[in-house]
């Protein structure tokens, strides 16, 4: 049974790591083994580089690779990155292929190339071969370990081989065999259960099925939807362009990455476009991502508010102040979303509880101080050249980076308090960033102007 990780056991992590520094790779495994896969990714999510290589460190290659398989990717990814290659290669070479190819391409390419460095040649090739293909392709979502027999094999060739392969395929719930003519093209399908049901000297041909069903290694996610729609096939051959048999696309995979597709699309909407994020990530990585679509997103702001600036010679330098305006209000409510986004998924993985409102707020205002740092200043910049007065810089810099620290406070508690109330957190966020955004954009700005009212006039 599932031990579960409530407000009463907090530091079900700090076991973990208590068990690992006793040097018991058992007991960790046990330990690890009785909590369920989001009760796993909660613990990880609360220990340091240092606790998680300890513990990934005392557990069996085979029991780390478990482990490691049912993280998120970007957590898998984290994870492994914290020990040496030669340790973490070890834990990747128990993974299937897929696995394997997802985890090596969220790494950096130094760790990726350090780990690939410490892995069979060929086992390494295949990694290599792998990552090339994109994520939503067919190619990418496919495994390599499979069954496969020249066209002119027996029945009785079929069993000798899966006696030397059963150690390194059994586990993999293989179903079907693969047949090849001479050059490595499918040719034919071959269900295992037929294996118990002919004798040792059929030839395959006579048992296999012929003209199978295959999609190219091209073939996008949501044609493989539909594929797999239209048939009720748990996986399919992938062949190249010269219809060479490459791997083995499988329903679950499919809908696996169809998930995760949906949930991307939904941070790329509010402003995460550089990979998934979690708030145990290095905070440079994190103000990064999230900067690389602000910095955008505050000139295409400028573009709406120079519409108005065509009046500038018009208005009194207190009406140029109500140029930003806008442009705060929507700068800080992007952070306050991005924090949104980032407090749903770990709300929706099991990372974070909705009681932990102080780790979640001392985890977004660093952020916030950082990206509030760097927007405030650039929009400063750009008010001070836009108006000649270095007073109206400073104050529409002032309240950007004060708001969004504000903001991206907001954005990370509210989805909490919200689903500690009782109340649906997708729904209710964003109507309530917004509003309280708004309100206190336009309250520093103008509380600031009104402070400097002097300045800007003169």
């Amino acid at each position: 049974m599932s031990q579960e990780l409530d407000e009463s056991s907090p530091n079900t992590w700090e076991e973990l790591v208590d068990t690992a520094q006793q040097q018991d790779p058992i007991a960790l495994a046990e330990k690890i083994e009785s909590l369920s896969p989001s009760d796993q990714a909660f613990a990880f999510a609360h220990m340091t580089d240092e606790q998680t290589e300890q513990v990934l460190g005392t557990l069996s290659p085979d029991d780390a690779a478990d482990l490691i398989a049912g993280l998120p990717e970007a957590q898998a990814a984290h994870a492994i990155a914290t020990l040496e290659a030669d340790a973490a290669a070890a834990i990747v070479r128990e993974l299937t292929s897929d696995e394997q190819a997802d985890l090596i391409g969220d790494l950096s390419p130094e760790d990726a190339e350090a780990i690939l460095g410490e892995l069979p040649s060929d086992a390494a090739n295949d990694v290599r071969n792998l990552t090339r293909y994109a994520d939503d392709v067919a190619g990418g979502l496919m495994v390599s370990e499979l069954f496969k027999f020249p066209v002119t094999a027996t029945i009785r060739d079929v069993v000798d081989q899966l006696a030397v392969d059963s150690e390194r395929l059994g586990d993999r719930n293989i179903r079907y065999g693969y047949v090849i003519d001479e050059g490595g093209r499918l040719v034919g399908v071959l269900p295992m259960q037929q294996l118990l049901f002919v004798k040792r000297s059929t030839p395959i041909v006579d048992v296999m099925i012929g003209n199978p069903l295959s999609v190219p290694v091209t073939m996008d996610l949501f044609e493989l939807m539909d594929v797999f729609d239209r048939h009720r096939f748990l996986g399919v051959p992938v062949v190249d362009a010269e219809g060479l048999l490459r791997g083995v696309v499988h329903r679950e995979a499919v809908e696996h990455a169809v998930t995760l597709a949906s949930e991307s699309d939904y941070l790329k909407s509010q402003g995460i476009v550089g990979g998934e994020e979690l708030r145990n990530m290095p905070l440079w990585l994190r103000a990064r991502r999230r900067l690389s679509w602000l910095s955008i997103n505050i000139f295409l702001n400028l573009g709406a508010a120079s519409v108005i600036a065509m009046y500038q010679d018009t208005l009194q330098a207190v009406i140029a102040l109500a140029v930003f305006l806008p442009i705060i209000s929507d700068m800080s409510g992007c952070s306050g979303n991005q924090a949104v986004a980032v407090s749903m998924r770990e709300l929706a993985m099991g990372l974070v509880r909705p009681n932990e409102l102080f780790r979640v707020w001392s985890k977004e205002v660093t952020v916030g101080l950082v990206n509030g740092a760097a927007l405030g200043l650039l929009i400063g910049i750009v008010a001070t050249i836009f108006d000649g007065n270095p007073f109206l810089g400073l104050v529409v810099g002032a309240a950007l980076f004060l708001n969004t620290v504000l903001a991206v406070s907001i954005g990370g508690l509210v989805p909490l308090l919200l689903k500690r109330l009782g109340f649906d957190p997708a729904v209710a966020s964003g109507p309530l960033l917004t509003t309280i955004t708004d309100m206190c954009g336009f309250f520093l700005v103008l509380g600031f102007a009104s402070v400097t009212l002097n300045r800007l006039v003169s």
